[in-house]
């Protein structure tokens, strides 16, 4: 997991804690600090390190550099070949880790496995919606000639595939929807779970990311080239090109009622 300056300290307990307390405990905890960190943030990590029987290892990187090199910096570091994502603001379940293991024990071919999520707002238990994600390999397939199909931070991944396609791009924004992208263009094997197995928060911010011209343009970028490529076809990117488009133009609050009651069914 990557933390950076701006995280709150109190979303941070409760995201890291929530990976400390997993019914099957995590052999080490990777940490990749994005630039400098005050010490409310620090104090936490030493918290869980004294509180957990869990190696902690922490990576300081001089500089911010974005979620996508931050990440690959973790990956570098981490010494098991399948790593669990974590953000530093949302909450994993309990058994969250214990499934996906077994779903890898279960079928070893597998290269990626994420899950479901629950959004919500303040408190883990004030749910306000669900994003749910496509559950075999073929659906998954099929749908992210669109649209995402992992939640980012619900997924298990293994290193030495994410090593032999490069890892995450460059990009400030969406690095994830290119990763997949790569993913599935070197034939990953692919799962989703479904089931209460991860809490992801949600608040007016989440909003104002998707309502960023920079993000939509990246965005458009990212599906550009995937057509250019042969991944999907120009009717999916010219779909993709004009709805994102249309979602940056759209007043906030008619952009609001289309991501909760359309964009979530």
């Amino acid at each position: 997991m990557t933390v950076y300056k701006k995280d709150k300290p109190q979303d941070f307990l409760l995201s890291l804690e929530s990976m400390c307390r997993q019914t099957i405990s995590p052999s080490e905890i990777v940490i990749v600090k994005d630039g400098p960190i005050p010490q409310s943030l620090q104090d936490i990590i030493d918290q869980c390190k004294e509180k957990y029987s869990i190696i902690f290892n922490e990576i300081q990187l001089p500089i911010n550099k974005g979620l996508g090199l931050a990440l690959n910096e973790g990956i570098e570091h981490c010494h098991n070949e399948l790593i669990a994502r974590m953000d530093a603001d949302d909450y994993s379940m309990p058994q969250r880790c214990e499934k996906q293991l077994d779903a890898f024990m279960r079928n070893q071919r597998l290269d990626i496995v994420g899950c479901s999520v629950s959004e919500f707002i303040d408190d883990i238990n004030n749910i306000i919606g669900k994003r749910s994600v496509p559950l075999t390999n073929n659906e998954i397939y099929q749908f992210a000639r669109r649209r995402d199909p992992f939640n980012h931070p619900t997924v298990m991944y293994r290193k030495s595939f994410l090593k032999k396609i490069g890892g995450y791009s460059d990009y400030r924004k969406n690095q994830d929807t290119d990763l997949w992208i790569r993913m599935l263009q070197n034939h990953a094997e692919c799962l989703n779970l479904d089931g209460d197995l991860f809490r992801f928060r949600f608040d007016k911010g989440t909003y104002q990311k998707r309502k960023s011209w920079i993000n939509t343009k990246i965005l458009i970028e990212i599906r550009y080239k995937a057509w250019k490529s042969g991944f999907n076809s120009f009717g999916d990117f010219f779909l993709i090109a004009c709805s994102q488009t249309t979602i940056y133009l759209l007043p906030k609050f008619i952009q609001k009622i289309l991501y909760q009651y359309i964009l979530r069914r």
